[in-house]
């Protein structure tokens, strides 16, 4: 646990720096702009969608049947979309930032805090691509099968953090190593911290559901891992992490 909060206090502290305001800032506004366009065009098929799904339960009907449990039931599947918007804008944010500017983030820490770990480069564009897609899919898969589950009201608000802890740890991951690690690094390092990864990603999805502080998530979690992977790596090597010449 003191790695985890050693990655979680070092993530804060690079987040803070100048370079990555707008880093933080733009990723968010460009996911916020394709969901709220798409609601804007789909809001309505959507709806009715999750309310045919929601009929074929007869929890559910019953409840229609029962006040006052039917005002809810009513309203459920909007509640249930709502609910949705900011996981699927976090999770968007997430990608666009696994793409685009993972690798600048990896150099700015890299330069200031790791200027000692060698840079062997076993990470590529189509590896960070293929990860993302990877990621997403699985993703989605156990989204669909839990599903049903989440209408529990004792596992409701544990799957989804579950589920976007996942997520995050498997995207930013790969990404985090790609620039330093080898291939055969990369592979090695998630397989000896394979708990904690997941731990680190389950925090971030908890800071994600808060209030405006989880606009926040997706740059600062790719900070997170930064740290904490590029310290196991040095770890590994047994190389010290800073060198002769630290940059600003």
């Amino acid at each position: 646990m003191e790695r985890i909060f050693a990655a979680l206090l070092k993530g804060l502290a690079s987040l803070l720096h100048p370079r990555m305001l707008w880093l933080m800032v733009w990723p968010i506004l460009v996911a916020l702009a394709i969901w709220v366009t798409l609601a804007a065009l789909y809001w309505g098929q959507a709806i009715t969608w999750v309310d045919l799904e929601l009929h074929q339960w007869s929890a559910y009907r019953w409840a229609l049947s029962v006040w006052p449990l039917t005002l809810l039931a009513t309203w459920l599947g909007w509640l249930l979309l709502l609910f949705l918007f900011v996981p699927v804008v976090l999770i968007t944010a997430v990608l666009i930032i696994s793409i685009a500017s993972m690798p600048a983030m990896v150099a700015h820490v890299g330069e200031r805090e790791y200027s000692g770990l060698a840079r062997r480069k076993g990470g590529t564009l189509a590896g960070s691509l293929w990860n993302a897609l990877v990621s997403l899919v699985i993703f989605m898969l156990l989204f669909a099968v839990t599903l049903p589950l989440w209408l529990l009201p004792l596992l409701w608000p544990v799957l989804p953090v579950v589920l976007l802890g996942y997520f995050n740890q498997r995207v930013y991951r790969y990404d985090a190593l790609a620039e330093h690690g080898t291939a055969a690094e990369i592979v090695e390092v998630v397989a000896r911290n394979r708990g904690e990864l997941f731990l680190l990603g389950v925090a971030l999805a908890l800071i994600g559901h808060l209030p405006l502080i989880g606009l926040a998530m997706p740059v600062y979690g790719g900070l997170v891992f930064i740290h904490y992977c590029l310290a196991r790596l040095a770890e590994s090597r047994n190389e010290p992490i800073e060198g002769s010449a630290r940059r600003v």
